[in-house]
């Protein structure tokens, strides 16, 4: 007999009529203590290389977008035994890159993300914003070789005549996330959608010098990653779909942690990962996260 989805969803008590006895009695079980069923026939999975998982093993041979079969959305895809899903997420990938064509880092040319929309996609998580507001080079630019005074700050570098240039570039970038919830919604209009935030990338105060950033500059670089997580919420809110917050679940796993701790990959090139990028155990995490969120 299979349990219907509002129920499998919303985490009460479950009654299925599995067995009857002599005197009709009806067999009962708490979905809470049930592991997680397939709640989702199909589902897209749109975002940049913190979705896509670039550096990761395995890697599909061929792909000329850095997927990982072990980054988040395959992760959940396969813990809820959904085999109707597209990894439409790409390296490098903007929020314009929904919409048209991108030439990847490799050269290649792979279609509009959008286009593995279907109308009867059941579930699309979405992670994107950071290369729209130049998230990486931002934090190349807050990079130092020497100790201060030697250099420049980049929280001073970005704030020329007091206003906060990344500040701006997120807020004039904020409403693009009301757009693409818009765009799933008309290509797939009964779609839970999930916004799904960055990770925390560098603790307050930072840890020069084993990541060359300056601590003030360690804590500016936070401040805007949080800064664009706030608004990503904010769009999620007010548009009634879901966010994922991995700001939280991330703390004390950041570059500046053991390594043996660390889900974000610091400035230097490690095994399994690519530079300033989530890490399997960074993928591992956000796929918790988000499986908490939408078996709520």
């Amino acid at each position: 007999m299979t349990m219907p989805r509002l129920l499998r969803r919303s985490g009460v008590i479950a009654c299925a009529a599995i067995a009857f006895t002599t005197v009709g009695t009806v067999a009962c079980a708490d979905t809470q203590d049930m592991p997680p069923a397939a709640d989702y026939a199909s589902y897209v999975a749109l975002g940049d290389s913190f979705t896509s998982g670039p550096g990761i093993p395995p890697q599909t041979d061929g792909d000329p977008c850095g997927r990982s079969a072990s980054n988040y959305p395959t992760l959940v895809a396969t813990d809820l035994g959904i085999e109707d899903f597209i990894d439409a997420s790409c390296g490098a990938a903007t929020s314009l890159d929904f919409a048209m064509p991108q030439t990847t880092f490799r050269g290649a040319t792979v279609p509009p993300q959008y286009d593995a929309l279907r109308p009867d996609t059941e579930l699309v998580t979405v992670g994107i914003g950071g290369n729209d507001i130049g998230l990486v080079q931002l934090t190349l630019g807050c990079v130092n070789l020497s100790a201060p005074p030697d250099g420049a700050s980049c929280a001073i570098t970005n704030t020329p005549d007091g206003t906060d240039r990344v500040d701006a570039a997120i807020d004039a970038f904020a409403p693009v996330y009301t757009t693409v919830i818009d765009e799933i919604r008309r290509r797939s209009p009964e779609a839970r959608i999930v916004l799904v935030g960055y990770p925390t990338g560098i603790r307050d105060g930072g840890c020069f010098p084993e990541q060359r950033i300056w601590p003030d500059d360690a804590t500016y670089l936070q401040e805007k990653i949080d800064r664009l997580n706030t608004v990503m919420r904010e769009q999620a809110e007010a548009a009634d779909v879901d966010y994922v917050d991995l700001r939280d679940s991330s703390r004390d796993h950041d570059v500046c942690a053991d390594p043996e701790t660390r889900w974000m990959a610091g400035l230097q090139p490690a095994a399994g990962s690519i530079p300033l990028h989530p890490n399997a155990a960074g993928h591992r995490n956000a796929a918790d996260q988000v499986l908490a969120t939408i078996t709520d």
